[in-house]
C-alpha cells in the first residue's frame, strides 16, 4: 500500500529499520549532483545536451535505448513512468540534438520507432558503463534473490515517487 501524504494525515512513524534504510538515501545524493554528471559524460555528449538545453529527465530515456532494439514512444512512456505526450516531448528535444532518430515503424506506419543515432551510440555506452560500475559492483555482492529484491524495491519507490 502507498505510504502517500495525505493533507491533513500525519506521516506514518518509521521503524527502526526503515529509519536505517531511510538514512542511506542521502548518502547517494554526491552521486547525482549534475557537476559529477557532467564531469563523467563524454565532451561530444556534454556539448549536444547543454546547447539544446537538455535535462536529466532528457537523459533518462537514453539507458532504454541501449538495448540497441528500437522503442515506441509508448514504450518509452511505459518505462519511464511518464505521460505519452511527455515522452513524446523529449523524444522530440532529443532527436533535434541528433542524439536518437525516429523512424517510421515497418509493422505498424502509425507507430514511430527510436533509437539512438550511430554517432552517440558509443558516448553513451562509455557513459553508461562509467556511471554504472559503482551500482553494478554492489550487485556483484548480492545473490541472486537479493538482486531481485533490491531491484523490486528500486522499482517501487521509483512508483511512488512519481505517483
Amino acid at each position: 500500500m502507498p505510504h502517500a501524504i495525505r493533507t491533513g494525515t500525519p506521516p506514518r512513524t518509521p521503524t527502526a529499520e526503515e529509519v536505517e534504510v531511510i538514512a542511506l538515501v542521502p548518502l547517494l545524493e554526491p552521486f547525482f549532483r549534475k557537476v559529477r554528471v557532467r564531469e563523467q559524460m563524454p565532451p561530444a555528449l556534454r556539448e549536444a545536451m547543454e546547447q539544446h538545453g537538455l535535462t536529466a529527465r532528457h537523459g533518462a530515456v537514453l539507458p532504454h535505448l541501449l538495448a540497441g532494439v528500437p522503442l515506441t514512444v509508448g514504450q518509452i512512456a511505459g518505462r519511464l513512468h511518464v505521460s505519452l505526450p511527455t515522452a513524446s516531448e523529449l523524444v522530440g528535444a532529443l532527436s533535434r540534438a541528433g542524439i536518437v532518430e525516429r523512424s517510421e515503424d515497418p509493422a505498424n506506419r502509425r507507430r514511430v520507432l527510436v533509437s539512438l543515432t550511430v554517432d552517440y551510440r558509443p558516448l553513451l555506452e562509455t557513459f553508461v558503463a562509467l556511471r554504472g560500475e559503482p551500482l553494478l559492483r554492489a550487485l556483484d555482492g548480492l545473490t541472486p534473490e537479493e538482486r531481485a529484491g533490491f531491484a523490486a524495491g528500486l522499482a517501487a519507490w521509483v512508483r511512488e515517487i512519481q505517483g
